[in-house]
């Protein structure tokens, strides 16, 4: 059973959204249940600060020792924070796939729908 956090928000390809203490800043991460199927990732490549995302289209990819995985924005905005400790450690989303190892924060101009809570993502993991 995988770790699925009630305060975060989520999409059917396995990526969470946080809030910020800006509400039109979200943070967001591959889950728990992505990471460990996985495996151990070895590389992530992410979008570049100022780089438009568009919900549900491919925004990146994560690399790990059994596959490449693309990695898809949860919302549309503008990058506005990337995770930098990843470049030296992708690991830190194995072992810490909600807190360390989150990928990058985007701008949005409103409330972000059509995320699931946790109780539907669980459904889906089941």
């Amino acid at each position: 059973m995988s770790n699925i956090p009630s305060d975060l928000q989520y999409t059917k390809e396995h990526e969470w959204v946080a809030s910020t203490s800006n509400a039109l800043r979200l943070r967001m991460g591959i889950t728990d249940y992505a990471q460990g199927a996985l495996g151990d990732i070895v590389y992530v490549q992410m979008p570049k600060i100022g780089e438009v995302v568009t919900a549900d289209k491919v925004c990146g990819e994560v690399e790990s020792t059994k596959s490449v995985s693309e990695i898809f924005a949860p919302v549309t905005g503008t990058v506005v924070a990337i995770n930098d400790a990843l470049a030296n450690a992708p690991e830190l989303i194995n072992s810490d796939p909600y807190g360390a190892g989150w990928l990058v924060e985007i701008e949005v101009s409103s409330e972000p729908t059509g995320l699931l809570s946790a109780a539907e993502y669980g459904s889906i993991t089941a």
